[in-house]
């Protein structure tokens, strides 16, 4: 599907053009051109990405492509930017979208398969034309990925919940049975968080500087702002993800001390039945001579013997704490 805004000084005067009048708007130069492609078909990518921009063959081919980290890479007339947005809920877990972006003077081309709550917030707030539109694509731009960041945030505090659900479960004293497996399911999710937060903070930081042409000077304290949101979200993830393998270390550690008491009870049990066991097999080996056996109460001395062993032996293990 193509969604197409149209901008003149900061009014929205165009919206969801035919391809032939997108062809025309876009050789106007006084006009910013917003193009959003959700979940196209194949004729509509040859027909806007090919037909319309003449985007690089290598840019559209990266756009397609599913790419598993964000990137950004300059062109002579457009920036080519692959983000990724998140999502987060406890019956899909962690989930990633990416969000492809075109950017140049005056126009911006959006690409993406699954719907994005960003763009849609985006173009709700653009058709009820509140206030003054972006008088720039690099404006659109930052909107939109300003509120790609923003949904990072109730990602990261169902994860915090989670995060401290799995504390509270370590400190318990038995674990449920799927506690691991819900542990490596989180550590996963925290991984992948850390490996996409990461390069975007960068392909943001390249913004910020102002390296690019096609972000105006006036616009970078604004990508300064997220390039720090970023840097707080990942300080934050990171941290997290510490906590995280400290909970796993505790979680090991209290496992390891619950085989050793295992291991201790077990040894305690042998050697408290130790006395019976020689006395026992002392008397078990039939020998021709065997002189205690003819004497009186032979039988009760040897009972007496093993009885008293026993009880001093559990005597001397329980001082020592072995159960």
């Amino acid at each position: 599907m193509i969604h197409s805004f149209i901008f003149s000084e900061g009014k929205l005067v165009g919206r969801d053009l035919e391809l032939e009048a997108l062809r025309l708007v876009h050789g106007d130069k006084g006009l910013i051109v917003w193009v959003d492609l959700d979940n196209p078909t194949e004729e509509e990518i040859r027909n806007v990405l090919e037909g319309l921009f003449q985007f690089h063959p290598l840019a559209i081919e990266d756009c397609v492509a599913p790419s598993p980290l964000p990137k950004i890479e300059d062109y002579e007339d457009y920036l080519f930017m692959v983000t990724h947005a998140v999502d987060y809920t406890r019956q899909e877990k962690f989930a990633t979208t990416e969000l492809d972006l075109f950017l140049g003077k005056e126009f911006i081309v959006t690409f993406h398969r699954q719907p994005l709550r960003s763009v849609n917030a985006l173009i709700e707030r653009l058709a009820k034309n509140a206030g003054l539109g972006p008088r720039g694509a690099d404006r659109i731009a930052h909107s939109l990925l300003d509120l790609m960041v923003d949904n990072y945030t109730p990602m990261l505090a169902e994860l915090h919940t989670e995060l401290e659900e799995i504390e509270e479960i370590v400190l318990r004293k038995e674990s449920d049975k799927g506690f691991v497996s819900e542990l490596l399911q989180v550590r996963g999710d925290f991984t992948k968080l850390r490996q996409i937060v990461r390069p975007q903070r960068d392909v943001i930081e390249r913004l910020a500087r102002g390296d690019s042409k096609f972000i105006r000077a006036k616009l970078l304290p604004y990508y300064r702002d997220l390039r720090d949101n970023l840097n707080r979200l990942e300080e934050t993830v990171t941290g997290y993800h510490e906590r995280l393998m400290m909970a796993f270390d505790i979680y090991l550690n209290k496992a390891a001390f619950e085989a050793n008491e295992g291991i201790k009870f077990l040894t305690a049990l042998t050697a408290i039945t130790l006395p019976a066991v020689l006395v026992g097999g002392w008397y078990g080996m039939n020998f021709d001579h065997m002189p205690e056996l003819r004497l009186p109460h032979g039988y009760l001395y040897a009972t007496l013997f093993t009885l008293v062993s026993t009880v001093l032996m559990a005597i001397y293990l329980k001082k020592k704490k072995w159960f």
